[in-house]
This record gives C-alpha cells, sequence and structure tokens, in this order.
C-alpha cells in the first residue's frame, strides 16, 4: 500500500467492512502495530440495541436455506415452546458485526486484512421474535503462532432483562499490508457499495483510550425449563450417522446473504477483487457455511434451539464460481452422549469440492 490510505479488506469474516477512523499508532505493517496485549480486555457496550423481527428471522432463515419451520410460522415455533419464531443459530453474527466496527476501526489496527479462522457460539437461551438485545465487545485474546496474531473477539448479547442469551467467540488472524496486492485498493474503490469506506487514512489520529469491563453482576439466561423438541435420547447411540446433505450456492446466493447479514465485502462477489487478494475465485462467507451447518444439525435434531453450543474450525473457503456455483456436503455423527443431562455431541462435517471445510465443527444438542 502507497500513499498513506490503507485498505482493510476482511477476507472471509462477518464484522463490518467500513473503516472510517484511524489510531495514533501507523499501521502500514505488523511490526508498526501497537502492542495488542496491552489491548486485550478492552471492553464497550453497543449504543445500539438491535430489535429482533419476525421478516428478519424469515429473510436470515432463507438465506443460509434453513427451512425448519419454527423459522417460518409463528404455531410450529409456539408447538416447540416458543414464544415467537426462533431465530437461526448465527443469527447473532449481524447484530454482532454492527457492534464490533468500532473495535476494527480503532482498537485491532495494524493489519490489512482479517481471515477467520474459528467461530464459537454458546447459545444460552433461544433468541425469538420480538427480543431486543445489546451487544457487547471484549478483545479477549492475542496469540502468536507460527509468526501471525490469532485475534479473539467475544460479542454478548443480553436481552430486556439484563440475562445473556448468546455467547460468541470470533477468532481472525491479521495479515499485514505487503501481503496485499496494492492494485486492490483501486478496484474496490470501483465496486464498493455507496455508504462503505474500506479506507483509512494515518494522517488524521486518534488517541486510543483503553475501556475495560465493569463490576456489573452477569446473569446467564437459561432455556432448561423448555423441554426440547428434539429427538429422544434413549434412541440415540454413540456413531449414529446423519443423512447426508447436498447445499447449491450460486453468486445470487451470496449477494442475497451478504445483503441481508450486512456484509459487503466483493470477496464475496467479485471476482476480480478475490483475486486481487489471493483467492482462486469468488468464495462463499464462512459464516453462510456455518449456518448452512447450523441448519443441517437441527434439521436432523428436530430443534433448532436445542444447540447449546456449535464450533467450527475453518480450513478451506467454498469457491463458487459464476458459471457453476459451488456446492457443500454436509455429514456428520454423534461423537459422544452423556446420560446424566441427556445431551450429545455431533461433529459436523463440511466438503466442497473435495476438500473438508471445517477443520473440526461439534454442535452439543439437549435431547428429549
Amino acid at each position: 500500500m502507497t500513499g498513506g490510505t490503507r485498505l482493510r479488506l476482511p477476507a472471509d469474516t462477518h464484522y463490518p467492512l467500513a473503516v472510517t477512523s484511524t489510531t495514533t499508532e501507523p499501521a502500514a505493517t505488523a511490526a508498526d502495530a501497537p502492542d495488542l496485549q496491552a489491548r486485550v480486555g478492552h471492553y464497550y457496550v453497543s449504543d445500539r440495541n438491535y430489535q429482533v423481527a419476525r421478516e428478519k428471522v424469515r429473510e436470515y432463515a432463507r438465506a443460509v436455506q434453513d427451512y425448519h419451520p419454527a423459522h417460518w410460522e409463528p404455531e410450529a415455533a409456539a408447538a416447540l415452546g416458543y414464544s415467537g419464531l426462533v431465530t437461526p443459530l448465527t443469527f447473532t453474527s449481524i447484530p454482532a458485526m454492527a457492534a464490533n466496527r468500532d473495535l476494527f476501526e480503532s482498537v485491532i489496527v495494524g493489519y490489512d486484512t482479517y481471515v477467520q479462522t474459528e467461530q464459537v457460539f454458546e447459545q444460552h437461551r433461544p433468541i425469538v421474535a420480538g427480543d431486543e438485545l445489546s451487544t457487547d465487545v471484549e478483545l479477549s485474546s492475542v496469540r502468536r503462532i507460527a509468526g501471525k496474531d490469532l485475534i479473539t473477539v467475544t460479542n454478548t448479547c443480553r436481552d430486556a432483562a439484563g440475562e445473556t442469551v448468546h455467547t460468541m467467540h470470533t477468532t481472525v488472524v491479521g495479515v499485514a499490508a505487503e501481503e496485499v496486492d496494492p492494485g486492490i485498493s483501486q478496484a474496490v474503490r470501483r465496486v464498493i457499495m455507496h455508504d462503505v469506506t474500506m479506507f483509512t487514512h494515518d494522517d488524521i489520529p486518534i488517541e486510543y483510550v483503553k475501556t475495560v469491563r465493569g463490576d456489573d453482576e452477569i446473569r446467564i439466561a437459561t432455556d432448561s425449563g423448555r423441554t426440547p423438541g428434539t429427538r429422544s435420547f434413549d434412541e440415540l447411540s454413540v456413531g449414529d450417522e446423519l443423512p447426508t446433505k447436498q447445499v447449491r450456492l450460486s453468486r445470487g446466493d451470496l449477494v442475497n446473504y451478504g445483503g441481508i447479514a450486512g456484509d459487503a465485502n466483493p470477496i464475496h462477489w467479485d471476482e476480480e477483487i478475490a483475486k486481487l487478494a489471493g483467492l482462486p475465485d469468488v468464495i462463499a462467507h464462512g459464516m453462510l457455511s456455518m449456518g448452512l451447518g447450523a441448519g443441517f444439525v437441527s434439521a436432523w435434531s428436530g430443534d433448532p434451539g436445542a444447540v447449546t453450543r456449535y464450533a467450527v474450525r475453518l480450513s478451506q473457503p467454498v469457491i463458487v464460481s459464476a458459471t457453476d456455483g459451488g456446492e457443500i456436503e454436509f455429514s456428520g455423527r454423534i461423537k459422544s452422549l452423556d446420560p446424566e443431562t441427556r445431551t450429545g455431541v455431533v461433529i459436523v462435517v463440511a466438503k466442497s469440492g473435495g476438500r473438508k471445510i471445517f477443520g473440526l465443527a461439534t454442535a452439543t444438542i439437549r435431547f428429549s
């Protein structure tokens, strides 16, 4: 990158691309970056709550091809004990995306590309239409492995009663400017959405001030009072396999997901930008792949709100060509069962083009 303008193009991530502020420290290379270890623990609460609307639940379910009736029909949701349409498990990426903006503009600096590597969702209580969510953000850890910084951000969503309903941990790798094709900045300027900026100017300093979590009581919501509408625990065995499912993606699916989720990253729809970013072609959003996997699990279990933990380590992207699109094959098996809690852990396998796109993925489920 040249001329004091820095492009931040996350290669496959769910946080926002709009970058409008800078820090006092120049961030042209990772070596110039501030000591992120000293910033671990930086915490704030988003100043805007998120209202979960019924039609947004349906739009998101359609975007991740999840047609479980509890996402679509109030009667089906009520039959499972929900007060409204239940959101797909990965729905919380939407409010988290907006909340994380300040963190990646003024706290986590010194990189030009962020590659998502791992995601963990903890569902304490399923979110339903009508919920009003507040979202907080914390830089929870920075680890250096093989010369790369692995950065973990934790988002906590609370309901109107102040109880934590979802916790989400996102791990990304920070990549320095010298590893990005310098021609990408002009290419992005030509195609990026009108009210999204992916550039920042280092000559407008903003002083960094660390803010940390207070001593407020943390209350965790629970779904233990609701009997899950899942398969009977007594009918399950370790090693049982889930039926294989094929999912097809087109460029149109990627554009639709980007619009619904608020992810304007052009590597998900513009071939030139994707190749300048070092990719073979346009790729599917990592969050879209994970959303498809969550829907695969809930279709088998019977209740999308019965998953208490969903962890995915991404290993390969899903290539979606303009002519042939892309395909993902999902399969799975029961890894373990706990008779005391009537829960089980399911391993989720996802492959595209003969390659595993999930290095390791597990879902912990409450069974009836």
